[in-house]
């Protein structure tokens, strides 16, 4: 059997390894680069994408920076996906107890929003028609990698389908783009530094009697912080509720009115009652963060590379900045007449991305550390901070920046063919 030849092979197809896919086309184009997306789980066919999209009513979503629009825009993707997205023009901030709060309009920073909300079947089917509208891109899916051989100039991976069927590639630069869980990683002997939270994240969409007119809640509580997402119907909130590991199984158990009136007790009635509760999931909550994320010929991405809280809800827009910045930095690479594989290339991108990291990754983990301690004092100099930032400007302004996505360097990206 014949061994397949790419420039570059993403082991991953989901959101980061479909994004920097899409991001990579238009350098592909310039450089003749070959790309492979590697893909363990079977996506829709193609007579499929011409169905109108009609997400499930319990479809899990994200959220989306005004950082994130800006990257899509530029891979001229952002026209398809805004019909699958609610917009946030507004954020409001709160400590349940205490008075103060900080309230963020998109107006105040001259953006039509602060960030989006889309649910991840409609942001996926974007992203999918992109990968396969890129005349540089080879999908194989459904395919799992089953070997991995490390070599000085290239490295080699054996693939396998459902069916059993073998396929042999040889790729320059690998990204390992397949999620927090990432068995390669592990075999690559890629250790993680994690610090476990003893919480869990509990998911899932309400529907509420007064439309949420385009307003995010963020909300503080004793039982853990809850993010109220505003999702396309007007009506419909993605909640993400952070609580105790040890209450978990409690939560998960009450029935649907019992549910809502926990979330009446701890949010009010700012959206009027809870009229529908969705279908909830749950998963436990590490800070995780890899302790190499480049070597020669090979890049860390997304999951893989660092997961963080979802109390800021800035994760996907981290791993999509990384996205970005990969793209731009092999760009520049090859035009320097450089290999795209050489760790010095890499390092340049990893460099880049560090301060970024540090600041969103400590933003995440201090908002928790702060807001879940139970210390009265702590909670008075927390009711006075939110206060004191709802009035500061230049403190404020910063905050926004972190709320839209703005960290890192920007990057010029180029448009998929056709687009």
């Amino acid at each position: 059997m014949s061994a397949e030849q790419y420039d570059i092979a993403i082991i991953g197809g989901g959101l980061v390894g479909a994004s920097l896919a899409c991001a990579l086309e238009g350098f592909a184009r310039d450089h003749h680069w070959s790309i492979a997306v590697i893909e363990a789980v079977p996506m829709p066919e193609d007579s499929e994408q011409d169905i109108p999209f009609q997400p499930s009513y319990d479809a899990r979503s994200t959220a989306l920076s005004w950082g994130a629009r800006q990257i899509y825009q530029q891979m001229g993707l952002w026209s398809d996906l805004a019909p699958h997205a609610a917009a946030i023009k507004h954020i409001h901030v709160s400590d349940k107890g205490h008075l103060g709060a900080t309230r963020l309009a998109a107006s105040d920073h001259n953006v039509e929003a602060l960030g989006y909300v889309a649910p991840n079947q409609g942001l996926g089917r974007v992203l999918l028609q992109g990968v396969k509208q890129a005349q540089h891109v080879s999908w194989l899916c459904p395919f799992k990698v089953t070997g991995f051989s490390v070599g000085a100039e290239q490295h080699t991976l054996q693939l396998s389908d459902e069916r059993g069927a073998e396929k042999t590639l040889h790729a320059k630069l690998v990204v390992l783009a397949d999620g927090g869980q990432s068995g390669l990683k592990e075999k690559l002997q890629i250790a993680d530094q994690v610090r476990p939270y003893d919480q869990h994240a509990l998911v899932c969409n309400l529907t509420m009697s007064e439309p949420h007119q385009n307003k995010a809640f963020e909300r503080f509580t004793p039982e853990g912080p809850m993010a109220w997402l505003p999702l396309p119907q007007s009506n419909d909130i993605a909640l993400v509720w952070t609580v105790p590991s040890e209450q978990v199984d409690e939560v998960m158990a009450l029935d649907d009115d019992e549910f809502a009136q926990r979330l009446h007790k701890l949010f009010g009635y700012r959206l009027g009652g809870v009229e529908r509760v969705g279908q909830r999931y749950q998963y436990p909550l590490n800070l995780v963060r890899a302790s190499e994320q480049v070597r020669p010929g090979l890049v860390v991405l997304g999951n893989a590379a660092h997961y963080m809280h979802p109390v800021a809800g800035q994760g996907y827009n981290l791993a999509l900045r990384g996205v970005a910045e990969l793209a731009a930095v092999l760009d520049q690479a090859a035009q320097q007449q450089r290999s795209i594989a050489d760790l010095t290339v890499l390092q340049e991108y990893l460099d880049r991305r560090q301060s970024d990291q540090d600041t969103v990754i400590g933003f995440s983990d201090g908002l928790i550390r702060l807001f879940a301690n139970h210390n009265p004092m702590l909670g008075h100099l927390r009711a006075g901070g939110l206060m004191l930032l709802d009035q500061l400007k230049p403190a404020k302004r910063w905050f926004a920046r972190q709320a839209m996505g703005l960290g890192g360097q920007a990057v010029r990206l180029k448009p998929i063919q056709g687009k």
